[in-house]
């Protein structure tokens, strides 16, 4: 080998370390002061072992909890030496960011990168002057204007699943509830959002394809965030994790597809003026923007996709949650009982109508509680365009920050020592007169049926891009 080469291959390597240690040193000084836990991180991952994949979420979730304690409104964590992460955990910190609309992260490594293939740049994930168009055009399809109609729409599928929980309970047998939920949930939105009846309740019972595979994507999408050497498409897709991911998306996507080609040769055959009510299917297909263009099939399907898993998936998770936890503590599930039987009596159908769901205050209090107990969303991330000012520190432009939903919501310095403990009246009017709203930061009534929880069925939390139970969660419920 000559020496000229020897030189160079030198030179080079010298250049390459020198830029990595001035990267290194630009990133420790930018978040010089800045709170972190010490113990068991690693001198160059960082806390990144700490969320390995082979790590169970129980020991993450309760390791944030750990930290929020100890650090109640921000610190670092560091994913590898060039990767820190901001973690916000109470209302006077995360405010500032949730005040912006500065986009999520879709860097390489990033959160929400390994869900593009699945959702798309919709309204999730998006970020820019495509985020800012698709919120213009959308807008008119969130208004409580347009959910008014569908209490009909809600009654019935929550009878069915009322049915379905019934059949359980005369067997004397416990019933996973979230399966269920999650069918009802999915009968709800394709009817309400899309005018597109599939009675999965019914007809899949708890076995529906569409919703395994969002669960498994769900899954995946976690797991590959949690184990960078899967970061590289180049290597995720030569897996069988990630040939099934991608088979599954390409599932999904159909799925939508079909749904979206449904209504476009409904709009095509009939003129729209004349229908009551246009729903979120509608407004996609007509929308237009100011120079007259509408959106294109890739970003109608991206929204479609978005919205039926938020709108199943996420309300699933919640409603089951505040179900676990109404079972747990049945004196609160007969107050509610009892204000929802007493608000029956005074209407004159005998049916909860749009107008009385304001009246169900203690109901709506244990619902808020629910979400706060078990927060259906973990966190979210956002990639700050400015630096921020937050507790005497600047938190530098492009930072990755985390909102650590769970964090806040069991946060002692804002909800005190009793923070894991259910009680509902946290949410009365004079207990959240003086609150902070971004103390809670989440996202129908039935007369007939109790819950308790099965007590031998263990119920774990898992992280995915909702907060759920890792094996379902189980209810014995008698009928009154």
């Amino acid at each position: 080998m000559s020496a000229i080469l020897v030189s160079a291959v030198i030179t080079f390597v010298v250049l390459i370390i020198t830029q990595l240690l001035i990267k290194l040193l630009r990133v420790k000084y930018a978040y010089k002061g800045f709170p972190e836990p010490l113990e068991n991180k690693h001198w160059v991952l960082g806390h990144l072992p700490i969320f390995s994949g082979k790590i169970n979420t129980q020991t993450i979730i309760a390791k944030f909890l750990e930290w929020t304690a100890k650090y109640p409104k921000i610190f670092v964590l560091w994913f590898g030496p060039f990767d820190p992460k901001v973690v916000l955990n109470h209302p006077d910190t995360i405010k500032k960011v949730l005040k912006t609309a500065d986009p999520k992260p879709v860097g390489f490594g990033q959160a929400y990168r390994y869900g593009l293939p699945w959702l798309g740049e919709g309204l999730l994930i998006a970020g820019g002057a495509k985020w800012k168009r698709s919120r213009r055009l959308l807008t008119p399809a969130f208004h409580f204007d347009i959910l008014k109609p569908y209490v009909k729409i809600y009654k019935s599928c929550a009878d069915i699943l009322a049915r379905n929980i019934e059949i359980s309970g005369e067997k004397n047998e416990s019933v996973e509830i979230v399966s269920l939920v999650s069918a009802c949930t999915l009968d709800i939105i394709l009817l309400c959002a899309f005018s597109y009846k599939t009675d999965c309740q019914n007809i899949c019972g708890t076995t529906h394809p569409y919703i395994k595979a969002v669960n498994e994507i769900a899954a995946t999408w976690n797991h590959r965030n949690r184990t960078p050497w899967l970061y590289p498409d180049l290597i995720f897709y030569r897996t069988t994790e990630g040939k099934s991911f991608k088979a599954k998306c390409d599932y999904v996507h159909q799925v939508a597809e079909d749904v979206i080609d449904k209504r476009r040769n409904t709009l095509e055959s009939q003129d729209i003026s004349s229908q009551r009510y246009l729903d979120f299917l509608d407004i996609l297909l007509t929308a237009k923007d100011e120079d007259g263009k509408g959106m294109s099939k890739e970003d109608i399907r991206n929204e479609v996709d978005t919205f039926m898993f938020e709108g199943h998936d996420t309300t699933a998770s919640a409603i089951s949650w505040i179900l676990y936890s109404l079972a747990e503590n049945p004196e609160y599930q007969r107050k509610c009982q009892e204000e929802i039987d007493k608000v029956i009596s005074e209407t004159k159908s005998g049916q909860l109508e749009w107008k009385d769901l304001g009246r169900l205050e203690y109901l709506t209090q244990c619902i808020k509680e629910g979400m706060r107990l078990h927060s259906p969303v973990p966190g979210i991330m956002r990639e700050i365009q400015a630096p921020i000012k937050v507790e005497d520190l600047e938190i530098p432009a492009k930072a990755n920050v985390m909102i650590s939903i769970n964090s806040l919501h069991h946060n002692p310095t804002v909800w005190g020592e009793d923070h894991d403990q259910f009680k509902p009246e946290r949410f009365s009017p004079e207990n959240t007169e003086e609150r902070d709203s971004f103390a809670f930061c989440p996202f129908s009534a039935g007369p007939r049926f109790t819950f308790s929880v099965d007590k031998t069925h263990k119920v774990e939390k898992q992280i995915s891009a909702v907060m759920r139970a890792k094996d379902g969660i189980k209810l014995f419920a008698y009928k009154r």
